[in-house]
């Protein structure tokens, strides 16, 4: 059985969702640059452990609607879209949520902003750790760019710049991102610590064949959706820190309270990014952030595209998970 798709309105705009099994609604989240079918290994076996199934695009993804303006990619209306969903194919019950990469913090942000909407919640490879001391351009700007080094998140920042770069050749960007972030590049994308002001390709390997977990029809479907959706929403996301931070420092009680769970490939880059890592490390900063965390997964001799490049050992640990609610 393969998923049916279905557009959705929600939150004033319309997102496609890939859908499959009957039963309590999971919604799930991707990040960038992904689709709706990052989720593709884990659709079949959610539906037959007796749930609903649904993978959506991200607004400015795929076959959803793309907002042009900055701040229709703020959180709140992210964590809105995600909770317009519940409501249309969940009416009156919560659902469980999950993201990966920027589908992380979107589902977290949505467990606080839409609590009655969420039953339970997990993260793949961005753990809650609350809110920053400081709007996060802020931070990457006093830690990298202030010291003449190159980060991806400030090259984002300005309008049409990356968008021009990946748009040129979206096959060899989508490439180059997907295996650099991948266990196999033993953490290039993270350790590029070339000078401010390079493009963000420059550099990056283009691996030929491509590590099995990615094939070349799953490339070819990645493909496909960014060269009909560009990249400006997609990277817009990345253009609300301040807006986000402001609006986040504006909620009372911003601990996840739901059953929680996090999950990340051992060898994930953005682990570096909170403390030491290593599990205890984060799930220590996570208790401080949530009051039911049921556990943290790190995924050996696997990289940034946690459920892409161990589908069987990720959604072992997600129905695992389940079965506690």
């Amino acid at each position: 059985m393969k998923p049916e798709f279905r557009m959705i309105d929600t939150n004033g705009i319309r997102v496609r969702a890939a859908i499959q099994g009957e039963g309590p609604l999971i919604v799930m989240v991707h990040g960038f640059p992904e689709s709706w079918y990052s989720w593709r290994h884990q659709m079949a076996p959610l539906a037959a452990a007796g749930f609903t199934a649904c993978a959506i695009d991200v607004r400015g993804y795929g076959g959803s609607d793309k907002p042009h303006a900055v701040e229709a990619y703020s959180m709140a209306n992210m964590t809105a879209d995600v909770a317009g969903v519940i409501d249309a194919l969940s009416p009156g019950k919560p659902a469980v949520i999950m993201g990966h990469d920027w589908g992380a913090p979107i589902v977290w942000s949505t467990a606080v902003l839409h609590p009655n909407k969420v039953r339970a919640v997990a993260g793949l490879s961005v753990p809650y750790t609350g809110q920053p001391p400081a709007p996060l351009n802020h931070i990457f700007k006093a830690m990298y760019t202030d010291q003449g080094k190159f980060f991806y998140m400030a090259y984002f920042q300005d309008e049409g710049v990356a968008e021009a770069e990946f748009e040129a050749d979206v096959r060899g960007g989508l490439r180059k991102l997907y295996y650099a972030a991948s266990a196999q590049a033993d953490g290039r994308w993270g350790n590029n610590h070339k000078p401010v002001g390079e493009p963000m390709l420059v550099g990056l390997p283009d691996p030929d064949p491509f590590p099995a977990w990615m094939t070349p029809a799953d490339i070819d479907y990645f493909v496909a959706e960014f060269e009909r959706s560009g990249f400006r929403g997609p990277i817009n996301r990345y253009r609300n820190f301040e807006r986000d931070w402001a609006m986040m420092n504006a909620v009372a009680d911003r601990k996840i309270h739901q059953p929680s769970l996090f999950i990340a490939g051992a060898r994930d880059m953005v682990l570096k990014m909170f403390g030491d890592g290593d599990a205890a490390s984060i799930e220590a900063r996570m208790r401080e952030n949530t009051t039911d965390l049921r556990g943290v997964r790190l995924v050996p001799n696997c990289g940034h595209w946690t459920q892409q490049e161990a589908p069987e050992a990720t959604t072992g640990h997600l129905i695992d998970w389940l079965a506690t609610l």
